[in-house]
């Protein structure tokens, strides 16, 4: 891996992104910082985001070309210093295996045992890779298996059987296989929650942020991979690498729109295609948004026998693809 004296600034929130210079577009100017912390570049040594369609592109190399007296020292670009990788630990397979039964005892299946036949609630949960876990009384453990076949890590959560709402009473259910495992030294690098369904699969994928919501969506809209990110979407922006050559299309949650927004801005520098769906965003009610609403309680409210699809087709007949049903933001 080799790291640079100047790098962009990593991405840690919409505070990380700026306006461009040039185009002025706001929270897609990314700035170049020096890592040893000694210079402070002026807000213009950076990249736009926005490739295509500005192209604004100033490098800390250019600067000390136009401005030779801003450091005394030799900046050297040509040679970067050379540090070598530290191996990604991964979860014994029995211990995976192991996990994939006993869902009588698993809330998770339980709830999804409301919405689909007994087949279906367990092809969902050996498909995806989850288990049950002795934790909590009923607990899933969701595996993150990357495209190689390999568990990264596996986190643990406790739902509500009856809501399929997450239990954050009296405190929030949620932990790691590797911390309670208590590994030494374990290289915790994360992958997508079902990443290992792209293997041999040449189908778009779509991303959203829940594991439950990834499970669900795949049975109403099978047209697409479904996977999730787990969190705030970090995985959009460290993993991209297995979305490549793929048409991508995110779902970001409520109130998440800007964030994977930019996120996806980042994808598309990649040579990733990608598009984001504003359906939540514009559709929302107020009650929804309250309730933290995301795509699969969307589909959930749809009829079991139609796909979103189908629904949303049969509600407006112009609409012929998911992309264009869900009102997809294109970059």
């Amino acid at each position: 891996m080799n790291n640079y004296r100047f790098i962009l600034q990593p991405y840690k929130g919409v505070n990380t992104r700026h306006t461009c210079p040039q185009c002025e577009r706001k929270r897609c100017f990314v700035r170049y910082i020096d890592v040893q912390g000694e210079i402070t570049f002026p807000n213009y040594v950076g990249r736009c985001n926005r490739e295509d369609n500005c192209g604004y592109h100033y490098t800390p190399k250019q600067y000390f070309q136009d401005h030779p007296d801003a450091v005394k020292e030799k900046i050297i670009f040509e040679k970067p210093i050379v540090v070598p990788p530290k191996a990604t630990s991964f979860i014994d397979v029995a211990i995976v295996s192991k996990s994939l039964q006993k869902y009588d005892n698993n809330n998770l299946s339980l709830f999804l045992s409301r919405l689909f036949d007994a087949v279906t609630m367990q092809e969902l949960m050996h498909t995806y890779k989850v288990g049950t876990a002795a934790f909590w009384n009923g607990a899933t453990v969701f595996w993150q298996t990357d495209i190689d076949e390999n568990t990264r890590t596996g986190k643990i959560m406790l739902y509500n059987p009856d809501t399929g709402k997450r239990v954050k009473e009296p405190h929030n259910h949620i932990t790691w296989v590797h911390a309670i495992l208590k590994y030494k030294n374990f290289n915790l690098k994360q992958c997508f929650f079902g990443e290992h369904l792209l293997r041999g699969e040449t189908k778009p994928v779509a991303i959203v942020e829940s594991e439950k919501t990834a499970m669900i969506a795949s049975r109403y809209v099978p047209e697409y991979i479904w996977l999730a990110t787990g969190g705030k979407g970090n995985c959009l922006t460290v993993n991209y690498q297995v979305l490549q050559g793929r048409k991508v299309v995110l779902f970001p949650d409520i109130n998440a729109f800007e964030d994977w927004n930019t996120r996806a801005s980042f994808l598309k520098f990649k040579g990733i295609q990608i598009e984001v769906s504003a359906y939540l965003e514009e559709n929302a009610t107020d009650e929804q948004r309250t309730s933290g609403y995301d795509i699969a309680d969307f589909l959930i409210q749809s009829k079991p026998q139609e796909t979103l699809l189908n629904a949303m087709i049969k509600k407006n007949p112009a609409l012929k693809i998911l992309i264009e049903t869900l009102d997809l933001v294109e970059l």
